[in-house]
Formats: structure tokens, sequence, C-alpha cells
């Protein structure tokens, strides 16, 4: 399995097992952030501390990750981002639009744990 999910006491952490968050594996992270929501689950943890390269079906991904919590009243927050992802998001002014913290356990200070 290409993801893992664990969950925790105010959200749901999704950890990315791959080197490349690409085509052949983004799909796969959409239908988890689809199910996750179909279960009323609002608040997810990416952690992609495993992931040191995203191309756009990669960002396309974690998009619709965040947008399914918007729009259900959750909170989306990427973590563990290694160089050349955060390069990518910066160049993409996503920066200025997700959640994002350096280690997930920093992710527990957003959840109000």
């Amino acid at each position: 399995m290409n993801f893992e999910q664990e969950t925790k006491e105010n959200y749901t952490l999704v950890s990315a097992q791959v080197e490349k968050l690409d085509a052949t594996n983004a799909p796969e992270l959409k239908a988890i952030f689809l199910l996750l929501n179909k279960s009323s689950v609002n608040n997810i943890v990416l952690d992609l501390s495993k992931s040191k390269y995203c191309d756009s079906s990669g960002l396309s991904s974690i998009l619709i990750g965040n947008r399914l919590c918007k729009d259900t009243g959750g909170t989306f927050v990427l973590s563990g981002l290694q160089a050349n992802v955060q390069k990518l998001i910066q160049i993409s002014q996503l920066h200025k639009v997700l959640n994002i913290v350096a280690i997930y356990d920093e992710a527990d200070a957003i959840f109000g744990k």
C-alpha cells in the first residue's frame, strides 16, 4: 500500500509511503481523501516526509484533500515536506493556501489537543 492511515484523537493521519507522489499513485490518495470525507472525517494531516518528489497530479490530490476538509468545516494540514516538494509548493504559491507544519506531531496544536 502506498499510503497508511492512522486515526488520532482529533484528526486522521495519512502517511505517504512513496518517494514520488505522481500520476501513478495520486489517484489512490484522492480516493483515500474521498473515502475519509464520506466517513465524516474532515480533519486530515498528510505526512509527506518519505516523498522526495511531487508532480502536478500529486499537487492536485493535495488540493482535493484540502478542499474536501474545508468544505466540511475541517482542516487539512501538510507535514514533513522534503526540500523539493516544499519548493514546488512555494513556486505554486500553495504555501499561502495550505496549512504546513514541519512534523505531523505539530498538528496537535492546530487541532487543539
